[in-house]
């Protein structure tokens, strides 16, 4: 049998994550569809979880990390009553417990108190690391480890709809909010407990989901659904920088401009080719390279 051929792609590809996969098994099927030398994806969804999930090819690996400090939205599934160990839909019940009778302005008034910046431990079924090991597999083991809150912000909290047992909600959140978390918070303060059975991701940061595709379509068609480097940067400034700037900055010199609107900007060249993401440096008024593209031809 030939050994596959890995190719040199640069770009993101807006995928459309599928229920009961993990996000990396997901990023192993995109990037054979590519064959593409290199990919990493741009914050996990859980494998009960769907929607937007960037796949960065190539260079745009540079990006992933500017996608995973971005703000997200999700839609997500609330059941009252019970409590797994996960805080979704996968785990095993834990607790069951009496709901009381719900209204929608109760609802909006526990929706109002997590509202703007709240703190948030997160759970133990998660890949933040303790002793250099994910909490997950000392979860697994029935093992406990003190967390400690961490200040989140929850910019929406919308109220779609609800029954005496469910309540569905959308949620724009910074980064490091776990929904199962505020799920599991929000049923607590309502007198009860619960579980998340549906999430889905809708946005990250500018990228939408109406933009993301299924696996299936994109195996279909790979290369009319992969996006360039600078399609989740529109909102940072573009500079355009003549050849002799262009070629400065490519040199990891620093130019001295004017103080632009964005501290992160984006820089293309003479020809209109984005080739990397500037810093501007307040204390020395200066303009500098922060990451730099190696793109094809």
């Amino acid at each position: 049998m030939a050994k596959k051929q890995w190719q040199k792609v640069d770009g993101i590809v807006l995928v459309d994550k599928p229920e009961g996969i993990t996000s990396n098994d997901l990023l192993q099927k995109i990037r054979r569809v590519y064959q593409a030398k290199k990919a990493g994806h741009t914050g996990a969804l859980d494998p009960f979880a769907t929607g937007l999930l960037p796949i960065c090819l190539g260079e745009a690996t540079k990006v992933s990390g500017l996608l995973l400090d971005s703000d997200k939205r999700y839609q997500a599934t609330l059941k009252l009553g019970e409590a797994t160990d996960t805080g979704d839909k996968d785990g095993q019940v834990a607790l069951t417990q009496a709901i009381p009778d719900l209204t929608e302005e109760a609802i909006r008034s526990v929706f109002d108190s997590f509202t703007g910046e709240v703190s948030q431990i997160p759970p133990m079924y998660s890949a933040l690391k303790f002793q250099g090991k994910p909490l997950y597999e000392y979860a697994r083991k029935g093992i406990e480890i003190e967390r400690p809150a961490r200040k989140i912000h929850v910019f929406e909290l919308q109220l779609i709809d609800f029954q005496p047992d469910e309540i569905r909600f959308e949620v724009y959140c910074s980064k490091g909010t776990y929904v199962r978390t505020l799920g599991e918070d929000i049923a607590k303060v309502l007198g009860t407990v619960g579980h998340l059975t549906a999430l889905r991701r809708t946005q990250t940061g500018s990228l939408t989901s109406s933009d993301m595709h299924t696996l299936e379509e994109i195996s279909q068609d790979a290369e009319s659904f992969l996006k360039p480097l600078d399609l989740p940067l529109a909102h940072l400034q573009a500079i355009h920088l003549n050849a002799e700037d262009t070629n400065c900055i490519q040199h990891g010199g620093k130019l001295a401009v004017e103080k632009p609107q964005t501290d992160l900007v984006r820089f293309y060249d003479p020809e209109g080719r984005f080739f990397g993401v500037g810093e501007w440096q307040l204390e020395k008024q200066l303009l500098k390279p922060k990451r730099l593209f190696n793109l094809s031809e």
